[in-house]
């Protein structure tokens, strides 16, 4: 809801009070997160029209072709290697892809140490696990591909708990993970060949052919892509826009089909395959955006990758419309130097939506993280006139009603009434529409809709 931080009067304060920030007497449990399905051959040849099943049992089994691939390699070099105990990664959230660096820096000794750890750690397929400290050295032959990633809070039917405890998050779009590496590879490739040092380029070269080629073969036929590839299944198999997964795997393909200075080095097969994927990835973005009520709004966090409905992910994150992920789509549609009548309106239909339901009046913890954290009662949304805007992560499918999700699988109406494990841990609210509003209000002027 947009609420006028401006206006005044016992109806408004009623309005936010019951939608954004109600009181125990008003808040309450809303409903149950359901787990998500895996896409299996049954699922494809139950719901997909006959003429689309080839395709998906194509991909389903290339999909598991792959996995046995990957799973063999790993044991024979784990056999060669006399490594009977196979380590976990090390594990960490600083990769060293986002830290800024001077040109010159891509073509020393540290860069390409680096690089060199990045290689050790690309599985058979081409991809990369997530969460993984590769600045402290690279993977030794017969150690996994993954460090652990099981969730420490796990318990009997949650959502998070995979179906292969032992091969889990191998090969994953989560957490920046392959386009990241796929990008920094790419980057330092194309340094080292501009000095003249081909030998030196040659594996960093092979690996984002690899990781380009993984990106086209983990695609959907549909357009879409999963968190994980080879399927993983649960919502692991779901078309996933969060952590702007499919958004970053178009972009990287959308650069290598375009030329990018980057991504001139690679083949001109690869090329090829590049442009069609990218836009089938683009129009599979453009049918994702969810109509409510007749009017379109924004996208969710994840979706089904046979009936194109939102879905859920882990317990707490349930299908919804969700503004965090929206701001990036938004925003390279935005970037698009020639986009089409339906890019401009996607455009234009979520900027309608982000000023319809944003918040003003309120503010998310006191704004200093650590210390909410060591707080007793730990973040919670409080009223503080004059703030905003602000936006809530999740908002009720046909209601615009901002709604929360706790690890007990319960989804409610008022964020204050969540465990104080997941107010601390995870983002309920954003400020990410601010500056997409403000480069939408110059951009459409150029572009109306």
């Amino acid at each position: 809801m947009r609420f006028n931080r401006f206006a005044k009067g016992s109806f408004l304060s009623t309005v936010i009070a019951v939608l954004v920030f109600p009181s125990a007497a008003f808040a309450k449990v809303i409903g149950t997160n359901q787990i998500a399905k895996s896409v299996t051959r049954e699922r494809i040849l139950s719901i997909l029209p006959k003429k689309e099943q080839k395709a998906w049992l194509a991909y389903l089994a290339r999909s598991e072709k792959q996995q046995a691939t990957d799973q063999q390699a790993l044991k024979n070099e784990a056999k060669a290697a006399d490594v009977t105990n196979p380590k976990y990664a090390p594990h960490g959230f600083e990769f060293g892809f986002r830290r800024p660096h001077p040109e010159a820096w891509y073509t020393s000794s540290e860069a390409l140490n680096f690089a060199h750890n990045i290689v050790t750690y690309q599985a058979p397929d081409g991809g990369w696990s997530k969460n993984i400290n590769m600045m402290s050295g690279p993977r030794a032959p017969g150690n996994r591909y993954d460090t652990d990633n099981l969730n420490r809070y796990s318990e009997p039917g949650d959502f998070d708990a995979p179906l292969d405890p032992n091969w889990n998050y191998i090969a994953t779009l989560d957490n920046d993970a392959t386009w990241n590496q796929i990008r920094f590879l790419a980057h330092l490739t194309t340094a080292l060949l501009a000095a003249r040092r081909d030998a030196e380029a040659a594996p960093f070269r092979a690996s984002v052919e690899r990781g380009v080629k993984y990106l086209l073969n983990a695609q959907y036929p549909n357009g879409g892509w999963p968190q994980v590839w080879p399927l993983e299944g649960l919502y692991h198999d779901a078309i996933t826009v969060n952590d702007d997964a499919m958004l970053h795997a178009v972009e990287i393909l959308h650069d290598v089909a375009e030329a990018a200075p980057d991504y001139r080095f690679l083949p001109k097969s690869l090329v090829r395959r590049a442009g069609p994927a990218a836009r089938r990835g683009i129009a599979c973005l453009l049918k994702l955006q969810i109509t409510a009520n007749g009017v379109k709004t924004v996208w969710a966090q994840q979706y089904d990758a046979l009936t194109l409905t939102p879905t859920s992910a882990r317990n707490y994150e349930m299908p919804a419309l969700t503004s965090d992920e929206s701001v990036p789509i938004v925003e390279f549609f935005m970037s698009l130097p020639n986009p089409t009548p339906d890019e401009i309106a996607a455009v234009s239909d979520a900027a309608s939506w982000f000023k319809k339901v944003e918040i003003f009046g309120y503010r998310y913890g006191s704004g200093n993280f650590f210390v909410d954290r060591r707080s007793p009662q730990g973040r919670m949304l409080q009223k503080d006139p004059g703030a905003g805007p602000i936006w809530a992560r999740f908002y009720q499918l046909g209601t615009n009603t901002p709604i929360f999700g706790d690890r007990n699988k319960k989804i409610y109406d008022n964020v204050n009434e969540l465990s104080r494990e997941r107010r601390n841990g995870y983002a309920w609210f954003n400020q990410e529409g601010i500056a997409m509003l403000a480069e939408y209000q110059t951009w459409s002027k150029t572009h109306p809709a």
